[in-house]
């Protein structure tokens, strides 16, 4: 599978690359804003895409929206820090498929993205 990770931390996305590549996926590249994720999506044409929500110049919500105009059928996976219920639920809204909340688990990682791409 190839996935776009997208966050503005260096280790998270250095964490999120060894996690996926040891899995087997392919990591087809990686954004620091959401601008940058938008462009790097039509580059790749991921079959996942994970996404953090406070990033420079735009958040993730308005990233995901972008996105799900260029592929409706795009796969979004959030991971950030943010737990508050507002915020996941507008990533929701905006077309996250799924959210895992940081610190996590490699595994809760993993099971999050076979069920999501598990959804086809």
């Amino acid at each position: 599978m190839k996935i776009l990770i997208v966050d503005d931390a260096l280790f998270m996305r250095h964490m999120l690359h060894g996690i996926f590549e040891k899995a087997g996926h392919v990591v087809c590249g990686e954004a620091t804003t959401g601008k940058e994720a938008i462009e790097k999506y039509k580059e790749c044409q991921p079959d996942l895409t994970t996404m953090d929500i406070i990033m420079p110049d735009m958040s993730g919500a308005e990233a995901i929206k972008e996105i799900k105009k260029i592929d409706p059928d795009a796969k979004i996976l959030v991971i950030s820090a943010m737990g508050q219920r507002a915020i996941l639920d507008e990533v929701v809204r905006a077309g996250a498929a799924d959210y895992v909340i940081k610190p996590f688990p490699s595994a809760r990682i993993l099971e999050a993205i076979e069920r999501i791409v598990g959804k086809e």
